[in-house]
């Protein structure tokens, strides 16, 4: 079972989610307060497991409708995703991957983890 583990840090809080082996599978942004991290903690509980995949590296890729994890390649070639919410905004995003299929997996495993992911703070 993964967890999201939420930190305070000198401008804010931000949250990482932790797949059951301790593993960091996505990070969110920097959040100006503690309970505004814990509400996109609870924005990615509730859009992970409904998000629809825009692969971005396929040459006709299809625009999907929020919320959805957009798929891209970044200027190191890496593939990395981000998940956004209904709204548009960009709730987290995972790690570069040197393969799609290793970034797809990482997608799955956000699903998997997000839904029932206990929340653990740490002191910063």
């Amino acid at each position: 079972m993964g967890k999201f583990v939420v930190k305070a840090t000198e401008k804010g809080a931000r949250f990482n989610l932790l797949a059951g082996n301790g593993q960091v599978i996505a990070t969110s942004q920097t959040y100006k307060a503690l309970r505004t991290c814990l509400a996109g903690v609870e924005s990615v509980r509730a859009n992970a497991p409904i998000a629809a995949v825009e692969d971005q590296t396929q040459e006709d890729w299809t625009k999907e409708k929020c919320p959805k994890f957009q798929v891209y390649q970044d200027k190191a070639g890496e593939f990395r995703f981000r998940l956004l919410a209904k709204n548009g905004q960009n709730i987290c995003h995972g790690e570069g991957y040197k393969a799609l299929k290793s970034c797809l997996n990482g997608i799955e495993s956000v699903r998997k983890n997000a839904a029932d992911g206990e929340v653990e703070q740490e002191e910063a």
